[in-house]
């Protein structure tokens, strides 16, 4: 297996963590009779040999000993061998290679000596393209080990001769002989799966690959490879799925269900304490149903009605594992699409109700998400917030707390009984640092909290190291609530801070916009504020701000404000250019900055500028022109172009075309390859409210 390993000079060589001359022991943990090794092995193979996906001249020099290992049937665990090997010959695929956004294959920035030196390469002679020249060029292999003993391996080859084998009309031929020979379910779906990725790679060969898929799609086969079969065929033959595609797909849940064997949790394998065994404990209980769900799931993409029908047939079955992948499966078509989802979300909170620890934390990790859009869940919710007070507080490692899920998603929804529970944790000895963020979804409902959050506000050590991390929720919910009593602690803070104090210019910070927030009602604040106009540039920007909206002196504020605008280093040049929007007319004296930032060449920067100098000057060219171009260059700037549009009334209407675009998009603004973040589905909701109530002020 390791003939002429000691001839490889690895000293030289480098991987992500230095010198590879330690992969030749990595290597043979890999051949290891220790289960433990093996995976350890493997596990760096991953963090240094192919971090994060970078190929380094190490990684080239492990692909002849990788394929002496996989073939050599006396050596455990070869798939995942296997699947190293598929992973750094990976191909571009859906904009991914080996699952590495496309953009940092091709970059390569951080693959620290990579072949030849290159960094960022990826032509001819880069490190990504040797890698794929060299798994290919023994691609052989994996057309051997179609017919191994090990079903893992088995598992694992079909993907990698779709992949790596040059030989279009061997390939199918290998399939369609698998297909006819295999009886292990598991590797039959794989060969299903890569029969729909050979149709996608090779369009001249496809009718062939999708004529099998549609005959493996009906009776007489198992329902697990009629419903892989049925995915396949969504994605690159929708033409033959059958017309009664949901009730079909429910019928074969149902069917695999009661043939799935019931197998009760057990110690399993060694706890390596890896990454790859880490990953395996969060992997679901049926990680082959989750797979087919989300391959027909994704293939279905904007059938947004078949995928809804599909969704609540799924979550009434009886099977607690498919109601549990079925939320999962959830999760993305609500992120992504516009659509009325009343009866999912409701069902997805009766799962709560369950007796199933898997199903019922998926429910409210999914549902805390949905904020607003979880009202049809709001009494499951509240229910089990009720029933269960140890939900309402997560602790974590090194004593950290947080709302925990079911009582974070109840306020997100702006449920009111969401505020007698927040009251007893406030109560409580220990507040969850991010009570505060849940506050403002609550509204007026929040109120009665307003005098524990000042106490709790008030009693804050000025020397705590992690006041940065306890004080600003506190803020911005007591500001939220327009809680004037709550000035005295806000200045407390502001000027009773140490020196020396580790998060002090942060936590200034974090006062001066909440006294801002406060508007008039913060007038005593005003000396303070005045104060801090005169220190750092971020800090001096953000007390500008306050002071206006606490006093509206446009002689006060203006100088700091222009002077934010024209310091390239400090940070505050768009937060200066948003006061300046609100200030309006008043602003005119700083018309000339503004103009030369509407041309910075950072987006942000430059619609920032752009919208405020609409509103100082009332004339929409040329910031239309910029604005218009924002919103198509980074959908993340439309919520603010919106927002400016509302304040504008009908002289917006130069933005109009692109508001009523918005409303008639079915995809949501942040919908994309680029991944999601918590608060997406928050804020397209509230884009989409801001350009009803933009249109409907014209």
């Amino acid at each position: 297996m390791f003939t002429g390993i000691d001839e490889v000079d690895w000293a030289s060589m480098r991987h992500a963590y230095g010198s590879a001359e330690d992969v030749p022991r990595l290597l043979a943990g890999l051949a290891s009779a220790d289960a433990v090794e093996r995976e350890t092995a493997l596990d760096a193979m991953y963090g240094a040999v192919h971090h994060q996906g970078d190929v380094y001249d190490s990684t080239l020099a492990c692909v002849p000993f990788l394929f002496a290992l996989a073939v050599r049937e006396e050596v455990r665990d070869r798939a995942g061998i296997l699947e190293l090997l598929v992973s750094i010959g990976g191909e571009p695929e859906g904009g991914d290679v080996a699952g590495k956004p496309a953009k940092a294959a091709a970059d390569g920035a951080s693959a620290v000596g990579a072949v030849d030196g290159h960094r960022g390469e990826d032509g001819s002679g880069g490190p990504y393209a040797k890698a794929r020249a060299a798994v290919r060029a023994r691609a052989g292999a994996f057309a051997r080990l179609l017919a191994d003993t090990d079903p893992g391996v088995r598992h694992a080859a079909p993907g990698a001769v779709v992949r790596f084998l040059d030989e279009p009309a061997r390939v199918l031929g290998l399939l369609r002989e698998r297909m006819t020979v295999e009886r292990d379910d598991r590797v039959l779906l794989a060969i299903a799966e890569s029969l729909g990725r050979f149709a996608r790679r090779h369009p001249s060969h496809a009718a062939d690959a999708v004529e099998l898929l549609a005959a493996h799609s009906t009776p007489p086969y198992g329902p697990g490879l009629r419903l892989a079969s049925l995915g396949q065929l969504a994605a690159c033959a929708p033409e033959r799925l059958p017309a009664d595609l949901v009730p079909t797909v429910l019928r074969l849940l149902d069917d695999r269900a009661r043939q799935r064997p019931r197998t009760a949790d057990g110690p399993g394998r060694p706890d390596t304490g890896t990454l790859i065994g880490r990953l395996r404990l969060l992997r679901p209980s049926d990680e082959e149903g989750s797979r087919l769900l989300r391959t027909l799931h994704g293939a279905l993409d904007h059938r947004v009605a078949d995928r809804i029908a599909l969704l609540s047939g799924q979550l009434s079955c009886p099977d607690p594992v498919d109601r549990c992948n079925a939320v999962w499966m959830s999760a993305s078509l609500f992120r992504t699409w516009r659509a009325d989802c009343t009866e999912p979300v409701a069902l997805i909170g009766a799962q709560l109700d369950a007796e199933n620890d898997r199903l019922r934390d998926a429910a409210v990790s999914v549902l805390a998400d949905l904020f607003e859009l979880a009202a049809p869940a709001a009494d499951h919710l509240h229910a089990l917030v009720v029933a269960r007070p140890e939900t309402r507080v997560r602790a974590w490692e090194h004593g950290a707390r947080t709302l925990g899920g079911p009582l974070k998603a109840l306020a997100r929804a702006g449920d009111p009984r969401a505020t007698p529970v927040l009251a007893e944790v406030l109560a409580g000895p220990v507040v969850p640092h991010d009570l505060g963020q849940v506050v403002p979804h609550l509204g007026r409902a929040a109120t009665p909290l307003a005098p524990a959050l000042r106490r709790r506000l008030a009693a804050l050590p000025l020397d705590a190291p992690d006041l940065d991390g306890r004080a600003p929720s506190l803020l911005h919910a007591l500001a939220s609530l327009d809680d004037a009593a709550s000035v005295p602690a806000m200045l407390r803070l502001l000027e009773g801070l140490p020196a020396d104090q580790p998060t002090r210019e942060s936590v200034e910070l974090s006062v001066v916009r909440a006294l801002g927030e406060l508007g008039a009602a913060a007038r005593e604040a005003a000396p303070v504020l005045r104060r801090r106009l005169d220190g750092g540039v971020r800090l001096a920007t953000a007390a500008a701000a306050a002071l206006w909206a606490v006093e509206g002196d446009a002689e006060v504020v203006l100088p700091v404000l222009v002077r934010g605008l024209e310091d390239e280093a400090g940070g505050g040049r768009r937060s200066a250019a948003e006061t300046l929007a609100r200030m309006g007319p008043a602003a005119r004296p700083a018309v000339p900055a503004l103009r030369r930032l509407a041309r910075s060449g950072d987006l942000w920067e430059r619609t920032a500028a752009a919208g405020a100098l609409w509103r100082v000057t009332g004339e929409p060219e040329p910031a239309a022109d910029v604005l218009r171009a924002g919103w198509r260059e980074n959908p993340c700037t439309r919520t603010a172009i919106a927002t400016l549009a509302v304040s504008l009334g009908p002289s917006a209407a130069p933005l109009h075309h692109l508001l009523h675009a918005e409303l008639a998009a079915p995809r949501r603004h942040r919908a994309g390859p680029g991944g999601h973040g918590s608060h997406d589905i928050h804020e397209d909701e509230r884009l989409l409210r801001l350009c009803g109530q933009a249109l409907g002020s014209a």
